[in-house]
């Protein structure tokens, strides 16, 4: 860790914890030109017999990165040296990097995104990065952007919103690829960021239990007679290569055709070797060789997948599954809002089993929003009562930049 994390949180430093600055002060400048001229001129088993006791196999674990945590009880990962270079192998082909490529990169390692994408991608594959450690810091990663001339971003849809109000249009004028994961991309959110920055951000979509790309869209491939499509709004695009997808019955696991909402299963060399010290959950997400992902979703005839929810973003009213993403998003609409103003979740009720509570933040005209929210088209059963809508000064977030479902739930029972 970093001195500078540690004072930021709070925490007192522990003997048993690496710091980062340690590290970097124990390296001279003599071993450090001494280091680089050997990886640049010696061959792989030299390099391997000085510095390695062993070489590792592709089926070790590289690392163990835990869970969000946003739904429940964060789980260690293990996801091995095969499941990380598959997945950049895949990046790797979609999209073509070379060395004046610049990745500004904000996310954070503990996060598989993070991880994978702004530490192994661009060593790997052999391209220039930018590191800032805040992705919340607008101002500066513009700044930093515009200097470096980066070429790659990679944000969740709630860092996306911030830039577009904090970075003028010239800072992010470089950028050739933007690329977004860890929640829904909500069109007028990726259409805002096109119209200001002439390009449009891509939607991907994995798991830390998937390395953790899966799907993702690419740039449209466009000859002068012809056009193939790569790209589908509120799609997550197609599997990445190596990848296998299905849709299921979440209870009978029969396959479901075109267009058909169900079960999210996906089987590939990214599918992570397992859990750490805990067989039980590992046995509970795998059915064979497929990792059940927990997500809903659809896969159309042009095999572009549409995640349409999460199982554990559900609410049982009255004996019926009732989506909150599906009622976030028309209240949105309501609004006519590209920034996140509503989050539903669910607590318990005696008579219906539960009920859904609205938290939103500061907006105008809520009696206004909520009377065009009703005709809106929804059933009656999915629409919260008035009484339901609780206003917060902010949505509380994990470090990824995802909602964090248990501190939202916990504050709606308040």
């Amino acid at each position: 860790t970093s001195k500078k994390f540690l004072e930021k949180l709070g925490w007192r430093q522990t003997p048993n914890m690496v710091l980062i600055e340690d590290l970097a002060a124990s390296v001279s400048k003599s071993g450090a030109v001494l280091t680089y001229a050997a990886c640049r001129l010696l061959p792989s088993f030299l390099l391997e017999s000085l510095f390695m006791s062993r070489s590792p196999g592709l089926d070790d674990t590289a690392t163990i990165i835990f869970t969000s945590g946003s739904t429940g009880t964060p789980k260690g990962a293990m996801l091995t040296h095969s499941n990380i270079h598959s997945n950049i192998e895949a990046l790797g082909q979609l999209y073509k990097m070379d060395g004046d490529d610049r990745l500004m990169a904000v996310l954070p390692f503990f996060h598989s995104f993070g991880y994978t994408g702004c530490l192994w991608f661009p060593l790997i594959a052999g391209f220039g990065v930018i590191y800032h450690f805040s992705p919340l810091d607008a101002k500066r990663i513009g700044q930093l952007a515009k200097k470096h001339r980066a070429t790659l971003l990679l944000a969740t849809p709630t860092f996306l919103q911030s830039y577009i109000k904090r970075v003028s249009a010239d800072q992010f004028s470089h950028l050739r690829y933007v690329i977004t994961g860890a929640e829904k991309l909500r069109e007028n959110v990726a259409r805002a960021f096109e119209e200001k920055y002439n390009v449009l951000p891509l939607e991907g979509y994995g798991t830390t239990e998937l390395s953790p790309v899966a799907a993702i869209n690419i740039p449209d491939f466009v000859k002068t007679d012809s056009k193939q499509q790569g790209t589908k709004l509120g799609s997550v695009g197609h599997p990445v290569p190596g990848v296998l997808m299905k849709v299921v019955d979440p209870e009978s696991g029969e396959e479901l055709s075109t267009d058909n909402p169900g079960l999210l299963l996906v089987k590939g060399p990214n599918v992570m070797k397992g859990y750490l010290k805990d067989e039980e959950k590992t046995r509970e997400v795998m059915r064979g060789e497929y990792y059940v992902t927990g997500d809903i979703a659809k896969i159309d005839e042009d095999g572009f997948v549409t995640i349409t929810d999460r199982l554990s973003r559900f609410s049982k009213v009255a004996g019926e599954m009732v989506p909150h993403i599906r009622i976030e998003e028309s209240l949105q609409e309501a609004a006519g809002l590209v920034e996140r103003a509503f989050v539903v979740t669910g607590v318990p009720d005696e008579k219906k089993g539960e009920r859904l509570i609205v938290l939103h933040t500061a907006v105008k005209d809520l009696d206004g929003i909520y009377k065009r929210f009703q005709e809106s088209g929804l059933p009656n059963l999915w629409q919260p009562a008035r009484a339901a809508f609780r206003e917060i000064a902010e949505f509380p977030l994990l470090g990824s930049g995802k909602l964090d479902l248990q501190a939202l739930k916990k504050e709606a029972t308040l």
